[in-house]
């Protein structure tokens, strides 16, 4: 009886098929989590809502995983995926509505930990228009090129090179006008 039921027993392939995938998927996870979470710390400046962006993005990137033709899109891909669950946060979103009389502003001026020059430069960075200043995060936080940049966003190439261009420009131009009005007050 008990050697019955043993001999019974069929090999299943989609073991081995699972085991494929899920290696897969923690070398995929293994290789990008840290560049996620940067980039969702990014978008959100907030630790745990960016845990919560990365987990997501890692149960639909493992959901969708077959659909990945090529593992080195898969950082690309990675990005775009939780681009989407950012965008997919504000939808499901319901803020509440408070009183703003019954709430304590808090003061914006830097910490003490934040360098004033990295703030100032945080600062100018949030300013531009986000047509902007996304390619330019993705550019220098990512360390995405054109190309992947470009796919991200569904631009052209050129789309793409000239915001960065215009973000770098726009940049140089207010961090020249600061360093100007800083002069102007010490002398």
């Amino acid at each position: 009886m008990i050697k019955k039921f043993f001999s019974n027993k069929k090999t299943s392939t989609t073991v081995c098929l699972n085991m494929d995938k899920q290696k897969r998927y923690e070398a995929l996870v293994r290789a990008w989590h840290q560049d996620l979470y940067r980039y969702a710390y990014w978008l959100c400046h907030d630790p745990h809502i960016a845990e919560d962006l990365v987990q997501e993005t890692c149960l639909r990137a493992w959901k969708s995983l077959d659909n990945l033709q090529d593992d080195n899109a898969a950082k690309a891909w990675l990005i775009t995926i939780l681009r989407r669950e950012n965008a997919r946060r504000f939808e499901r979103k319901q803020f509440d509505l408070v009183d703003i009389d019954d709430h304590h502003i808090a003061d914006t001026k830097a910490s003490v930990e934040m360098d004033a020059e990295q703030y100032l430069l945080h600062r100018l960075i949030m300013k531009l228009a986000p047509e902007y200043r996304e390619p330019l995060i993705l550019q220098v936080m990512a360390g995405f090129n054109g190309d992947e940049i470009a796919e991200i966003l569904n631009l052209n190439r050129n789309t793409v090179m000239t915001r960065l261009f215009r973000a770098r420009n726009q940049l140089k131009e207010q961090l020249e006008k600061k360093t100007t009005q800083r002069g102007n007050h010490r002398g």
